[in-house]
């Protein structure tokens, strides 16, 4: 392919070396490319043997052809020169091999442009898979834990002091919740990738008359794209499950901070088992949660390659472009990855945790995370909340300077509880009774992981029935390739050189 017709001589060699010709190491990389690429040539194959634009064994050939390269694991083209890219080494190796009339047809109705595309489509499965199951496993965990500490006392914190009384199992439920919706998120964006785009050609479609629903059905997709300029010139998958990532890394991180502060000797409140920990080359004391600092860095991959594939993309035209489907898409597999990654090791890290109940108790109680409950039980015996808030700081100050034990003392001492009452409220009866507003009480824990329960199992359950579909398609795609072999063989022992027209008009 180093003369085009239009074209007489190949790329320089400096642009060969740099943008189209194998480098080390090659050989995951382009067999992995070469996977996707000849998984669409099986279907388009088929689809144009059944719509009769390529003759029954000139598609058989060229099936036998492709299925063989596959299984001899693309050892042919690893000496193939490659001046002009992979796909055209891989189809000139084609025509070499099988000649004009037959490796020449394989780009019936099909420009690399579509066929690229497709491949991506097809490439972001296996990521959004492995996102998904790994964020469906956290939720998992997360529950799990939840429901087991749902009355272990804890500070929920504010500004980095204690705050209020909640539960651990409360704050697990927090993030639940809030994963569940990155999971919808994440499900919302995986809906492209029910779009194929095969059959737009290079932008306008093609006039060969091909089936483009049949070429989707048999690579597993919901639909073809219905306009192919949107086929050609959007990446818009790419980038809305990068965008997906990019909120969820921001609750990753935010998670792994409260495990490595909480873990601290300094808070105590945590535990971290000796798995996820490391020590210190030099200081054999140190315990270190190193695996968070991982999730930090790593969930904010999905930042970093949104916005250097977004601001590829940027001050492009609205068609095929080598800036939007080339380097804009090199940013994703990687930073999807790196979250996958994230998500794994927070999941590992809080299954593993397990809360220091007696520092989560003391350090509530000291820290005077009842105050607010205090203030909230002078207003239901008619204390406007105002002066409630000032009564209860008051108290505080004094427990804080030590002129008062406690902050119903402090209160008792200075008239502001009810004739015949008092205020000893302690932290453990402020959670179980804040049971409004997606407080901690027992009733509303109750009420919050019913509802999650379910959402979290209808997403492995879509998840299993997108998958299973996907592999349906890949066994339908294995018959109708044995179809046409068959249809093929039958119909030459029969009738001779005619066999392929009787094909024809079999179908």
């Amino acid at each position: 392919m180093t003369d085009s017709g239009r074209l007489r001589s190949a790329a320089s060699p400096e642009i060969r070396r740099m943008l189209l010709e194998r480098r080390d190491p090659p050989r995951a990389a382009w067999k992995t490319e070469l996977d996707r690429i000849t998984h669409v040539d099986l279907a388009h194959v088929v689809m144009l043997a059944e719509r009769r634009i390529v003759g029954a064994r000139t598609a058989s050939t060229l099936l036998a052809a492709i299925t063989d390269l596959r299984e001899r694991d693309y050892g042919p083209l690893e000496s193939v020169p490659a001046p002009r890219g992979l796909y055209l080494a891989y189809e000139s190796h084609l025509i070499e091999t099988l000649g004009d009339e037959t490796g020449g047809v394989l780009q019936t109705g099909r420009s690399r442009n579509d066929l690229g595309v497709t491949c991506l489509q097809l490439a972001l499965r296996e990521p959004y898979r492995r996102l998904s199951e790994e964020l469906a496993e956290l939720g998992r965990v997360l529950l799990e834990r939840a429901h087991e500490h749902r009355e272990v006392l804890m500070p929920a914190y504010t500004h980095f002091q204690a705050a209020v009384p909640v539960t651990y199992g409360h704050y697990l439920l927090g993030l639940a919740q809030t994963f569940e919706r990155d999971a919808r998120a994440l499900a919302q964006a995986g809906e492209l990738l029910e779009r194929c785009p095969l059959g737009a050609g290079s932008i306008g479609g093609t006039t060969v008359p091909i089936n483009p629903g049949r070429t989707a059905e048999l690579l597993g997709f919901g639909e073809p794209v219905r306009n192919s300029v949107d086929a050609i010139a959007t990446r818009d998958t790419a980038l809305r499950l990068l965008s997906a990532a990019v909120v969820l890394g921001v609750t990753l991180d935010r998670a792994a901070l409260d495990l490595l502060m909480w873990s601290s000797a300094e808070f105590g409140l945590v535990t971290i088992p000796d798995g996820l920990v490391g020590s210190s080359s030099m200081m054999p004391q140190k315990r270190n949660a190193f695996v968070l600092e991982h999730v930090q860095g790593k969930s904010a991959a999905a930042l970093g390659g949104l916005t250097a594939a977004a601001a590829s993309m940027r001050g492009t035209p609205f068609t095929n472009s080598i800036a939007v489907g080339t380097e804009a898409m090199t940013h994703v597999m990687p930073a999807l990855d790196a979250t996958i990654d994230a998500v794994k090791i927070l999941r590992l890290t809080y299954d593993g945790a397990r809360p220091v109940p007696r520092a989560m108790a003391d350090r509530a109680t000291a820290g005077l995370t009842h105050a607010t409950g205090t203030a909230e039980w002078l207003v239901r015996r008619g204390v406007p909340f105002r002066r409630a808030h000032h009564q209860v700081g008051e108290a505080a100050l004094a427990v804080v300077e030590g002129r008062a034990g406690s902050l119903g003392a402090a209160l008792d001492a200075h008239g502001h509880t009810p004739a015949g009452e008092s205020a000893q409220l302690r932290p453990e009866a402020v959670w179980s009774a804040a049971e409004f507003g997606g407080g901690p009480g027992p009733a509303s824990f109750r009420r919050c992981h019913e509802l999650l329960t379910p959402r979290w199992d209808g997403h492995r359950a879509r998840l299993a029935k997108e998958t299973a579909r996907w592999l349906d398609a890949e066994e339908r795609l294995r018959d109708a390739v044995a179809l046409v072999h068959g249809r093929t063989r039958n119909t030459t022992r029969a009738a001779g050189p005619e066999s392929e027209e009787d094909f024809h008009d079999e179908h």
